[in-house]
């Protein structure tokens, strides 16, 4: 049923998986990388947008915990997704994870934007600026941590805020 991409995909090794909106350059992927892989689909008009981190053979044990702290961050923020909430609460949410995992510096994007017509719109979920969240907007929970010249991870979901939360739309697993 897919119409067309939303954006063009991203898969992003290595060094540049630390790019957050990366695009494709001549660089093989190696063992050991980890690559960052953000798509999505059009469908009836309406976007999605999903981000995995999947390691290319064995890793270094630091970007495996590095991943880790990514995942509990991405948990964490979707957690915090409920009508009433505004998006900055969930930027925080997952935010704390990070910054006490002592990785605060490497995370300089907003948790995550509203998700319809086009792939980014509102609701905004960031440091500084949020929107209120009500029930039924749709939008992402997307932390990560990019260390330049070395490797990026990003886990991004698409919700929809329900009365009593929100629901995942991207039920994609997130094993390393």
């Amino acid at each position: 049923g897919v119409q067309d991409l939303a954006f063009e995909t991203i898969v992003a090794a290595g060094e540049r998986g630390a790019l957050a909106h990366a695009i494709p350059g001549d660089r093989a992927i190696k063992p050991g990388d980890l690559v960052v892989i953000d798509a999505g689909a059009r469908v009836d008009g309406y976007c999605s947008d999903i981000t995995r981190t999947v390691a290319a053979g064995g890793i270094a044990k630091a970007a495996a915990e590095v991943y880790q702290v990514v995942l509990e961050a991405q948990l964490a923020g979707v957690a915090a997704v409920r009508p009433g909430v505004n998006g900055t609460v969930v930027d925080a949410a997952a935010r704390e994870v990070i910054q006490a995992a002592g990785f605060g510096e490497f995370f300089g994007h907003g948790t995550g934007h509203g998700v319809g017509l086009c792939v980014h719109e509102l609701p905004r979920l960031g440091r500084t600026v949020g929107d209120l969240l009500t029930a039924g907007m749709v939008h992402t929970v997307e932390p990560g941590i990019y260390r330049e010249g070395s490797y990026g991870v990003r886990i991004e979901d698409t919700v929809v805020v329900t009365d009593a939360g929100c629901e995942r739309l991207t039920p994609s697993g997130k094993e390393l």
